[in-house]
């Protein structure tokens, strides 16, 4: 299909951009941003919101006393509103990084690659979306309102912009998320879910070698415990359990009357959820170490990805538009966990990953090739344009 006008002018200006993208993805990787740094992630919200301004494109601020807030902002809306149900593009702010990290290691250009904090995971889809948004409300074409959704605690599970996103989604047609993409013509059909847990264990205190024999260790109990979540994993069927984080006890010569660990459950499925729960609740219920007791707590989670019809059909009209300029288009499947699943499940066709190309998130080494930063923003706007 050859591109009409309005589509030509929105990818020629796009197009135009590369430089002016780079500037203000910089901005965003030195700017903190930790989920639990509110200031932080509030602060890269700022960035946002200014460039916004400067392309006349209102913001608008839904609040949070602990976690960043969220930000939305939509081009092409219709005065009163009314006509077609908006499409909705998503993105997080928060990093996992400590503070200070990007004064630590700064945003770089090395060869044909960026490198920072959260460059790829997901400043960079961030900064897609902004000038997408700015690309429409410049020359129009959309087939229905588009909105932006800027989050802000995407990495610990989105405690308080899931019900943002829910609603959000509800209301919209199609939600593309802007995730790192995983090559230049792939985007993500799939993920899993993923159920984040603290497990506590009480024991009882005692000198270990005076009364050794009165004590309850709670370190033994949770060794128990460990192999029995960690037979649980099935990962042919994608289940699969890690005891992350493991704390526990007093003193060396005192048996443990604490312990502690962080749980990890992914799935693909709600239904290999839920039967998978339940043998976790069953092992938490069950003193491999007579006189021990332990509580779980849910402490974040992720719903799947489910591979849907209409989210393959999104995706192949998102991969018509790669082919067109130049790229293969690849269907993938991942384990790692992102709000896409949350705004899938209201049911919503949603695909995710059509961010520009990146790797190695959540380490030193993540990076973003900068040369798909340009076309990934084309292959969007293109997608957005041709929905009918």
């Amino acid at each position: 299909m050859v591109a009409d006008g309005a589509e030509q002018l929105v990818l020629d200006w796009l197009g135009g951009q590369r430089g002016a993208m780079l500037e203000l993805l910089e901005t965003l990787v030195n700017t903190d941003g930790g989920s639990y740094d509110k200031a932080g992630v509030d602060a890269v919200g700022v960035h946002i919101r200014q460039f916004l301004d400067s392309q006349d494109i209102a913001s608008e601020v839904t609040p949070d006393g602990k976690f960043g807030d969220a930000i939305s902002a939509t081009v092409g809306q219709k005065t009163p509103p009314f006509g077609n149900r908006p499409i909705l593009l998503m993105g997080h702010r928060d990093t996992v990084f400590p503070k200070g990290e990007p004064a630590r290691r700064p945003f770089r250009i090395e060869g044909e690659r960026a490198y920072g904090p959260g460059v790829s995971d997901m400043k960079a889809g961030l900064v897609m979306n902004c000038f997408v948004l700015a690309a429409i409300k410049k020359f129009g074409g959309a087939p229905a309102p588009v909105t932006a959704l800027f989050t802000g605690d995407e990495e610990i599970g989105s405690p308080f912009s899931r019900p943002v996103i829910e609603h959000h989604a509800r209301g919209a047609r199609v939600v593309f998320n802007s995730e790192p993409g995983r090559g230049p013509g792939a985007a993500v059909t799939g993920r899993k879910g993923g159920v984040f847990m603290r497990l506590e264990i009480l024991g009882k205190a005692a000198h270990s070698g005076a009364n050794f024999e009165v004590g309850i260790s709670a370190i033994n109990e949770l060794a128990h415990k460990t192999l029995a979540l960690a037979a649980l994993s099935d990962p042919p069927k994608g289940i699969t359990l890690n005891v992350g984080v493991v704390s526990g006890g007093q003193t060396v010569n005192t048996v443990a009357p604490w312990a502690k660990a962080e749980v990890d459950l992914r799935f693909i499925t709600p239904a290999d959820r839920a039967a998978t729960m339940a043998k976790v609740e069953a092992i938490v219920a069950k003193s491999y170490v007579a006189g021990t007791s332990a509580k779980l707590e849910i402490t974040g989670e992720f719903l799947p990805l489910v591979e849907t019809a209409d989210n393959k059909e999104l995706f192949e009209h998102y991969g018509s538009c790669l082919s067109e300029l130049g790229y293969e288009p690849k269907a993938i499947f991942t384990g790692g966990c992102a709000d896409s699943g949350f705004a899938s499940a209201t049911g919503t066709p949603t695909i995710c990953a059509v961010g520009p190309v990146g790797g190695r998130a959540h380490s030193p080494e993540e990076f973003m090739e900068v040369e798909t930063l340009v076309p990934r923003a084309k292959a969007l706007a293109l997608a957005i344009l041709r929905l009918r």
